[in-house]
């Protein structure tokens, strides 16, 4: 799935979901370092602790961060 972005620096994130588990996560521009890490430490966790995990957090002033936007294109990927 690709989703599109709002409100922060990276335009899109890429990332499959199989059996309730996330995988090949991808940020598309962004904070390089930081990206990578969120991908890398979310492979294989299952989607909806992601999304707890992920949910709510900001980056600086804005209301979301890129984090917060990969849990919700999980939410939306599974419907939530």
């Amino acid at each position: 799935m690709e989703y599109r972005t709002r409100g922060v620096c990276s335009q899109a994130i890429r990332f499959e979901i199989e059996n309730n588990k996330v995988h090949s996560v991808q940020f598309v521009g962004g904070c390089s370092g930081n990206t990578q890490g969120v991908a890398r430490l979310i492979e294989g966790m299952d989607v909806n602790e992601a999304i707890s995990r992920l949910e709510g957090i900001h980056c600086g002033p804005r209301p979301t961060s890129c984090p917060d936007q990969l849990a919700r294109a999980l939410k939306e990927a599974i419907g939530a």
